[in-house]
């Protein structure tokens, strides 16, 4: 991806278009009316961090690029509740973004970054920790920019558009030594981690059949969620992931095929570089079945459930920030809902000071944007697809 360079004049319409979004309004990477929740569950932190090895340790800091709406309702507020990290910069368009969050975290102006100055924090010891947090078709070359400053870095998900600018970010961290992770937030969820040992253990039996829905009416509010470039697409992306991890990660298998379709446009002009939903399938090699549903043109459950030989596990709502509720066939799971976002950059940053490989790394943001590849596949040619060439990347109940 070319250069980010918002003084350029003559750039074409369409990157006008991506500047305009993700320097002026910023991004959000879920719809906040389908995950939105209250913070008020939020845990509070000790006041003095301390490493899994019980010394006292400084606070990695984390500069936020993007400061869109999960930036600021989500990652912000858990960076107030972190242990071993700490919002230390920003990565902005908008000035009076920039002097807002200045004052309000109490940021020093140093740690305060436009577009066109961000590769300087490669001179700033106060950012350990740079997090993307910006559009889809974005991330590959703020990825690459990060790991040049010699940063440590997570980034939102889906990783990239492609697999192919995914392999490119993979190596781009390698080659500069540093720790790469992405946004999967739910891995540290109780009612997710409890799904994996579920159906991982195969507790009630062997999974026989999965379900699993996410999606919500679009209204316009964030256009470049369906602006195919800045997007990479359209719900499959932005809500269907949910389900294509709640899916491979409870039934700790990796499918061998997928078969799709695409949803009707209800709104052609809405629509028109993006799909408005998509149902499709994901085949195990056990003969398990996974039916998933994604929309932008109606609201669905927001579920993740496994039929198995002696029962049931079921999340509903399964992918929100809070709210979330499990139940099985013996019963409710009687789980506490916690600061997701908290727990995830708690978790990266003990990777970082214990040198120990993260359990959302790279390499399963590239598998999931090719099992998405692979669904945009089979609903565009109506075959079934397979899915051997994904690499293979779990997140086994075992091996943490």
């Amino acid at each position: 991806m070319s250069s980010f360079d918002p003084a350029n004049s003559s750039a074409a319409s369409r990157r006008e278009f991506m500047r305009t979004l993700a320097l002026g309004a910023g991004a959000s990477l879920v719809g906040a009316s389908a995950m939105g929740g209250p913070l008020s569950w939020l845990e509070e932190a000790s006041t003095e961090p301390t490493t899994p090895f019980g010394q006292s340790a400084k606070p990695l800091g984390v500069a936020l690029v993007g400061l869109g709406k999960y930036s600021t309702g989500q990652l912000a507020p858990a960076l107030q509740q972190t242990k071993l990290c700490k919002l230390a910069g920003i990565v902005t368009g908008t000035p009076a973004k920039a002097t807002q969050w200045r004052q309000q975290y109490q940021l020093p102006e140093k740690n305060i970054y436009s577009y066109q100055t961000f590769d300087r924090i490669v001179d700033n010891p106060d950012i350990d920790i740079v997090y993307i947090v910006l559009p889809v078709g974005l991330h590959a070359e703020y990825v690459e920019r990060a790991a040049r400053a010699g940063k440590h870095v997570i980034c939102e998900k889906p990783m990239a558009p492609t697999a192919d600018e995914c392999r490119r970010m993979i190596a781009a961290m390698q080659k500069a030594g540093k720790k790469f992770s992405i946004g999967y937030r739910l891995h540290f969820e109780p009612h997710h981690q409890e799904m994996m040992r579920l159906g991982q253990q195969q507790v009630l039996g062997p999974i026989k059949s999965l379900v699993a829905d996410n999606g919500f009416r679009f209204n316009n509010d964030t256009p470049w969620r369906v602006d195919k470039e800045l997007a990479g697409g359209g719900p499959l992306m932005d809500m269907g992931i949910y389900c294509v991890q709640g899916v491979v990660y409870t039934k700790g298998q990796l499918p061998v095929s997928v078969t799709a379709s695409f949803a009707p446009k209800t709104d052609p002009v809405l629509f028109k570089e993006v799909e408005a939903g998509v149902n499709w399938q994901m085949q195990f090699a056990d003969g398990a079945v996974a039916e998933c549903r994604t929309s932008y043109a109606e609201n669905l459950n927001s579920r993740l459930r496994a039929n198995t030989a002696q029962g049931f596990m079921e999340l509903q709502p399964a992918f929100g920030y809070g709210g979330i509720q499990g139940r099985t066939s013996k019963g409710a799971m009687n789980l506490s809902n916690v600061p997701q976002q908290a727990r995830q950059m708690d978790d990266f940053a003990a990777c970082i000071l214990q040198n120990k490989p993260t359990r959302v790394p790279g390499e399963m943001g590239l598998r999931d944007v090719q099992l998405l590849e692979a669904i945009y596949r089979a609903a565009e040619t109506g075959r079934k697809v397979s899915t051997k060439e994904v690499v293979a990347v779990l997140d086994k109940v075992g091996s943490r």
